[in-house]
């Protein structure tokens, strides 16, 4: 049992309670003692607490058995609200969720304009549309977390938003200002890699997430704890430089990766084929369906400067499992397969290569769940997707 002075033991006996609760879903008094090492009447009174705070409720089960029919303990899912936020290129999406982690409601927001006050005023009407919206339940919008395409520093300010041309925007304090509420902002490649560790990947202490959509980033629980670096600019794996002297990026660098195996470099390399017509997925599903060569090559080039990138993080970083976020890949037979093919290094060791299977979402996933960790304050958090 852990040491020091009691009010410190308590806080870390609620919540190793609270995260056995989550992690099961419904548990019986016995079997969190069981499962914490807790004694029962430490498990009677932190439970009695949680119970008076409506944090935890306790429901009657289907039980065929003889003996006392036992009464199960489940967190409250209506008690709080969780509000996740995507800050993407030309939208703002927006994400709900209840306390055991299910989304209850999304909404997405075409932006008209990347100027800071026009967003910064987007997000105010939003959000306090959601704060009035769940008032009335116990705790109402229990965190805010947002992720940020781009540099977020340690202390949370907005360092470089390549797509907004934003440079050293202090986001979070003008919200807080205007909302009298905590606001948290996350490098969106983070918090994706926040969901899978939290959703799918409850065993996994060193988890990989890249994101292949307007750049490339990288998202890294390590230990089961965010890695930012020294500022919090760790993860701009897009620019890393795969071709030297290659194609120019927008960071001043030639031949980064995300112009070679971003989604889209894809997209622009079709469009151009295409004679500069708009390029979606459901036409390159179509063409990959008849065979379009120029659409074959481009995904097969893709893939290929997609795994010399994947093949130099896994060397570094030797993850449990990597993740990989990519609408491309899911639009293409036996992704993997080819991606391995290409990845010949004897000293290139990762236990488990998965695709994302929540795709776009996993941004606001992420946030959800980090912004119920936050509330519950848990160490780790094993939520369950539906």
């Amino acid at each position: 049992m852990a040491t020091g002075d009691a009010s410190y033991i308590k806080k870390m006996n609620r919540s190793l309670i609270i995260k056995h609760i989550l992690q099961e879903g419904m548990i019986s008094r016995a079997e969190l003692a069981k499962a914490t090492n807790l004694t029962r009447a430490t498990i009677s009174a932190q439970v009695s607490d949680l119970l008076d705070e409506g944090l935890v409720i306790e429901k009657n089960t289907e039980y065929n058995l003889v003996g006392r029919k036992p009464i199960m303990l489940s967190i409250h899912a209506e008690a709080g609200y969780a509000l996740g936020i995507d800050l993407e290129r030309n939208r703002i999406s927006f994400a709900l969720a209840n306390l055991q982690g299910s989304i209850v409601a999304t909404e997405t927001i075409p932006l008209e304009s990347t100027m800071y006050e026009h967003i910064l005023k987007q997000l105010l009407a939003s959000i306090r549309a959601y704060q009035e919206r769940y008032a009335s339940c116990r705790y109402g919008i229990i965190g805010i977390v947002i992720g940020i395409h781009g540099l977020v520093t340690t202390d949370e300010v907005i360092h470089y938003v390549p797509s907004f041309h934003w440079h050293d925007v202090a986001l979070k304090s003008d919200l807080e200002k205007e909302l009298r509420v905590v606001v948290h902002l996350e490098n969106n490649a983070n918090l994706s890699a926040f969901a899978e560790r939290t959703f799918f990947h409850h065993e996994t202490d060193n988890l990989l997430c890249v994101t292949f959509y307007s750049g490339i980033g990288l998202g890294m629980m390590i230990n089961q704890a965010f890695f930012r670096g020294q500022d919090g600019f760790a993860g701009e794996i897009g620019h890393m430089i795969l071709v030297p002297g290659g194609h120019s990026c927008n960071c001043g660098n030639k031949g980064c990766w995300e112009k070679y195996a971003s989604e889209a470099s894809v997209f622009q390399q079709l469009s151009s084929d295409k004679n500069g017509a708009p390029v979606t997925y459901e036409q390159i599903r179509q063409w990959l369906k008849e065979g379009d060569p120029a659409v074959q090559e481009a995904m097969k080039a893709y893939m290929y400067y997609l795994s010399i990138g994947l093949n130099n993080i896994i060397n570094i970083y030797n993850p449990e499992v990597i993740v990989l976020d990519s609408e491309l890949l899911r639009l293409y037979e036996n992704p993997l397969d080819e991606i391995r093919q290409h990845m010949h290094s004897r000293i290139c060791h990762y236990r488990e290569m998965k695709l994302s299977s929540s795709g776009k979402q996993s941004c606001v996933l992420g946030a959800c769940a980090l912004a119920i960790q936050k509330f519950l304050q848990v160490p780790t958090l094993n939520l369950h997707r539906e």
